[in-house]
């Protein structure tokens, strides 16, 4: 309801400036075209057949022992979380659900980047359902953090105890001041495990608090992540060829830095920075058997326990649907159900690894001779292009699968069916094709877990997501140059067609899939939803009885037409609501009887989830705030709404001497209060436009909309008008909102010329008061006051605190304490309002989302 202008937007906070949000994605591009071109100068002068034999020259025992060393990594990975949830949320997730979030989680995380960042998202999902809050999760990940670092100080620390000579970047300086500074780090990490032995302890970092392990955990946790950093080194450090590198002790450290060096590249698990670094720091090049060592490790370590969690996760799936689960299994299983998506995005990624990498290596000579007898030369160019085109997209829709994206499964279903063909007509390579068709049929058994329809972003993509696949593509282009370095670049390459060359193909491929990157990009930049504006859409003919049949007269704001309707199965109720960037939001509470409210909240939210948006609901009362709570949603107050009890309203009295002051005032300047009813209102539409577009004029302002009606003559059309006139012309009108049951009576559009009156606002409501009064109304509902009541304490949350603050100093931009005190002078009641919206990360997108969907303009007529 709108009583002077509109409320003030949502704070949102200072923006993040363009330049902070894409100069990450930039510098993980520039650290993996950086990374691809060292590696192409250490390996120049190797080829793909030094590469096969030296794959052929590893020992059985060599596989086994850094199969042992990849197990013992995996479960000591499993500790960081088992000892965090027990020091954080002790009670609330099981050990063995936590050891196997610890570990599952980690062989998917890994196979996208560095664990410790990309599984915080992952386990915020699995954890969430133990009834763990955001912030909880976060000092969960936080407390691994710490294991982490302290157990790369104790290692940098024995580095330099132990060789103090070798050790990079420090082998310059003294060796006994290397010494000293290892013992330094030592023990400080010893003086901190013997500093929690005090009791309870808790770190803070400005107004954020974690609670710190006990010294027992902290003990466990910093030998897990010593056995986990130097377990997952040793793999790779038993691959490595004898007497390539020196000390374990160093390699570890170099592997450390390799891994967070490949954190920092866009590229999927560090793709080619991490090869690159350990190359680089080892003084490797130009050995086929270290390259074979490196991508072994990447078997290894990232692919077979990607397999075996997938594996775990099909035969969850089949216990799921087959048996009636209690206790401690029916835990663990809810525990895997999160992993679901994000798997399933990784196995599609990898379909799309397999097209590309296949598509820039040489074919089997003796298949392509094969086929080029029984397929026409142009279809096997045109299968070569269509599987780099589908490996590409398979590379896109990942993001959706990730995002449970029904649309993505579907699209990624057929994209590996139509890549397992490609395969086959492109150069008989039935091995990916079998992979592939693998892959279909795992994405068949994971159906139930993509449910969610999105209209407007049906694959997810971001900008951050779209640099990962140039990355890949960048890694693919890499191959291809190195499988066919042996062949002189000319420019009649590009359109020599030939069963045979192969590398001709190549550079077309690389062509089509860069152009397709290309393509989705400029899509993303384009079509950004938050920027789209929404047509006029039809209003149902159910929608009418239900709004004439409520007693809250905010139901009128579904006769506006911007907004769509979620109906009750009876048609008595409805949601109303509109979307806004990521966000489904609801206008208040639903709408109808009380028995179909609850039920039509939880329709919402689950429409909500299945188109992957976030359900939001604004303008929430506090009676209804344990509904959405249980949703599992967090409650915003954003101000307080004012109504007067019309029985005992009076403009009698001292404290009403305004209120009379100005009635009287406005009879003596000629301002004649009458009441327009609906046929009248139509009569007079283009006088009450002139008024508008002159308060508009005087406001410098635009029309709202969503929670605030704007001036259409279609939706006016439907309600009588409170007016003011001079000399026989309208100056000044409100349009009434009837609530049924004469409960409430209330106004939405309050407009009046410029220079009439000094005291047309307090005479024209004084007057509509006095109206509903005789009329025999309960209640009048004076609109909200935005952020009036919010608590400026220390215990307060930090939404309240900032609120309060822009109360108090925010009239520069907005009068917040004058709109309360005008509506105090009419002595309402003042009841609190929420914005209810998904917590954590969600709650800032949601607050720019509601922000924007009230601030932007009226919708356009179709």
């Amino acid at each position: 309801m709108s009583v002077d202008a509109a409320p003030a937007p949502l704070p949102t906070g200072s923006p993040t400036p363009a330049w902070r949000k894409y100069l990450p994605i930039v510098v993980g591009l520039a650290i993996t075209i950086a990374a691809f071109a060292a590696l192409e100068s250490m390996v120049s002068t190797l080829t793909m057949r030094d590469v096969d034999a030296a794959f052929a020259a590893v020992s059985g025992g060599t596989l086994a022992l850094a199969l042992l060393f990849t197990v013992i990594s995996f479960a000591a990975v499993s500790l960081y979380d088992v000892v965090a949830v027990e020091t954080i949320a002790p009670g609330r997730v099981s050990r063995p659900v936590a050891a196997t979030v610890g570990a599952a989680g980690y062989a998917v995380s890994n196979a996208l980047g560095f664990p410790l960042l990309t599984g915080g998202a992952l386990r915020y999902h699995v954890y969430k359902s133990g009834g763990i809050e955001l912030a909880d999760i976060g000092r969960i990940v936080g407390t691994s953090w710490f294991a982490l670092w302290f157990a790369l100080a104790i290692m940098v620390g024995a580095a330099l105890v132990v060789d103090p000579g070798d050790v990079p970047v420090l082998r310059d300086i003294s060796p006994t001041l290397d010494i000293a500074l290892g013992l330094v780090l030592i023990a400080l990490v010893a003086g901190f495990v013997v500093w929690l032995s005090g009791g309870e302890r808790t770190a803070r970092i400005g107004r954020f608090a974690l609670p710190l392990p006990s010294q027992g955990g902290a003990v466990v946790q910093i030998l897990a992540g010593i056995v986990d950093i130097g377990a997952a080194a040793a793999t790779l450090y038993v691959l490595m060829p004898a007497g390539s590198v020196g000390s374990f002790t160093l390699f570890a450290l170099v592997f450390a830095v390799a891994v967070i060096i490949g954190v920092a590249s866009s590229a999927p698990g560090g793709l080619g920075a991490f090869e690159a670094t350990i190359i680089v720091s080892l003084g490797l090049s130009d050995r086929a058997d270290v390259v074979a060592a490196l991508l072994l490790y990447r078997l290894i370590y990232t692919v077979l326990p990607l397999i075996v969690t997938v594996i775990g996760l099909l035969i969850v799936e089949a216990v799921r649907r087959r048996a009636v689960l209690k206790g401690p299994a029916l835990e663990l299983v809810r525990a895997f159900e999160p992993m679901v998506p994000p798997t399933v995005a990784v196995l599609a990624f990898g379909g799309g690894l397999v097209l590309l990498f296949s598509g820039a290596t040489p074919g089997v000579t003796d298949r392509l001779g094969l086929l080029g007898d029984v397929l026409p030369l142009p279809f096997i160019e045109m299968s070569h292009l269509a599987a780099s085109f589908v490996g590409t997209a398979l590379l896109v829709t990942a993001r959706g699968l990730a995002k449970r994206l029904w649309r993505a499964w579907v699209v990624s279903l057929g994209l590996l069916v139509a890549g397992a063909v490609f395969s086959l007509s492109k150069g008989l390579d039935w091995e990916e094709a079998t992979l592939l068709i693998v892959l279909a049929v795992l994405l068949l058994g994971f159906r139930d877990a993509f449910y969610r329809r999105s209209a407007i972003n049906p694959f997810a993509v971001t900008w951050s997501w779209l640099a990962a696949v140039l990355a890949t593509v960048i890694a693919s282009v890499w191959l291809g140059l190195f499988a066919y370095r042996h062949v002189e670049y000319a420019n009649d390459m590009w359109w020599n067609f030939a069963v045979h060359d192969n590398a001709s193909r190549f550079l077309r491929a690389s062509v089509i899939a860069v152009a397709l990157i290309a393509a989705v990009g400029l899509d993303v930049a384009i079509h950004r939803r938050t920027e789209r504006v929404q047509k006029r859409s039809r209003i149902p003919d159910e929608v009418l009885p239900v709004v004439e049949a409520s007693p809250q007269t905010v139901a009128a704001l579904a006769l506006l037409g911007d907004k769509q309707f979620l109906f009750s199965p009876d048609k008595r109720g409805f949601v109303m609501y509109a979307r806004a960037g990521g966000s489904l939001v609801a206008l208040g509470e639903p709408v109808g009887p009380p028995e179909v409210v609850s039920e039509l909240a939880w329709a919402f939210r689950d429409l909500a989830d299945r188109q992957a948006e976030r359900p939001v609901f604004y303008e929430v009362m506090p009676e209804s705030l344990p509904l959405f709570l249980d949703m599992g949603l967090v409650a915003l107050k954003l101000g307080e709404v004012a109504r007067v009890d019309l029985a005992r309203f009076t403009i009698e009295g001292p404290k009403k001497q305004d209120l009379r002051t100005a009635t009287r005032r406005a009879e003596r300047e000629g301002l004649a209060f009458s009441i327009l009813t609906r046929e009248e209102v139509v009569a007079a539409m283009d006088e009450l436009r002139g008024v508008s577009d002159a308060w508009l004029d005087m406001k410098s302002g635009s029309e709202k909309g969503f929670s605030l009606g704007y001036f259409d003559a279609t939706y006016l059309a439907h309600f009588d008008m409170a007016v003011l006139k001079k000399d026989g012309a309208i100056v000044a009108f409100a349009n009434l909102w009837r609530g049924a049951g004469k409960e409430e009576l209330s106004i939405d559009l309050m407009r009046f010329r410029p220079d009439v009156s000094k005291v047309v606002m307090d005479a024209l409501f004084t007057r509509i008061l006095l109206y509903g009064k005789d009329e025999g109304y309960r209640w009048f509902n004076l609109g909200a006051a935005p952020l009036s009541g919010l608590v400026d304490r220390r215990g307060a949350s930090r939404w309240n605190r900032f609120g309060s603050f822009l109360y108090r100093r925010g009239g520069s931009f907005y009068r917040f304490d004058g709109l309360k005190a005008f509506k105090q002078k009419f002595g309402p009641v003042w009841t609190p309002h929420y914005l209810v919206c998904p917590g954590g990360f969600d709650t800032a997108k949601v607050l720019v989302d509601v922000t924007t969907l009230i601030s932007g303009r009226p919708k356009q007529d179709p």
